[in-house]
């Protein structure tokens, strides 16, 4: 089992934790890490794409000239495709691009991605993270005793009104509950804080 050291909020050594070697010890499988990172991105498209064709197209109601006998070519309505201001064949239309990857898969990709994190030991495990009031400068506080200064993923086991909004104004820092956890988060971030309850409750549903 992997071991790290559990840290205090004033960034001192209170001891050591065993992490489960089935959620954190893995070999991070990079094929399927890119795949959930594509269904993430994918899933957050907005998908409003628009355009009209010739039944939205405003005007050509009319036949602009007869069938036969001008020399002209045939045409139905001046809002067909091949006319200025016609309408628009095969464009994009509003839809949603979100999918979804196997339960197995998912769960690998966030096993993979936790592990990534352990093996290049750039997670940090803190006993506990409470504030008795939401203050930004505390957060950072604590942060600067923990000596990281980088984009940090911020962990705790149930959601933290005080954590989140003393987290949510500082540039590069991002908060989130056990069960909230994703793989785009945790690998674009440079560390994970993550507390020690937190810790078990990824392990429960891991595992």
């Amino acid at each position: 089992m992997p071991k790290v050291t559990l840290f205090n909020q004033a960034g001192s050594q209170v001891g050591e934790i065993e992490l489960s070697d089935a959620v954190f010890g893995i070999e991070p499988n990079e094929a399927v890490l890119a795949d959930a990172i594509i269904m993430q991105q994918a899933s957050r498209r907005a998908g409003t794409h628009a355009v009209k064709n010739r039944s939205a197209v405003r005007g050509g109601g009319r036949k602009p000239w007869k069938q036969k006998g001008t020399g002209r070519a045939r045409q139905g309505s001046i809002r067909s495709p091949q006319w200025v201001g016609g309408g628009v064949v095969f464009g994009p239309t509003p839809r949603s691009y979100s999918y979804k990857l196997p339960k197995k898969v998912r769960r690998l990709a966030i096993k993979s991605a936790l592990s990534s994190k352990v093996k290049n030991e750039e997670i940090v495990v803190l006993d506990a993270l409470n504030f008795d009031a939401p203050k930004t400068k505390e957060m950072v506080k604590v942060l600067g005793n923990l000596k990281v200064d980088n984009k940090v993923l911020v962990v705790t086991g149930d959601y933290n009104d005080n954590v989140a909004l003393s987290a949510r104004n500082i540039p590069g820092v991002k908060f989130v509950s056990a069960n909230g956890i994703n793989v785009l988060d945790v690998l674009h971030h440079d560390k994970l804080l993550i507390t020690q309850d937190a810790v078990a409750k990824v392990e429960e549903v891991l595992v």
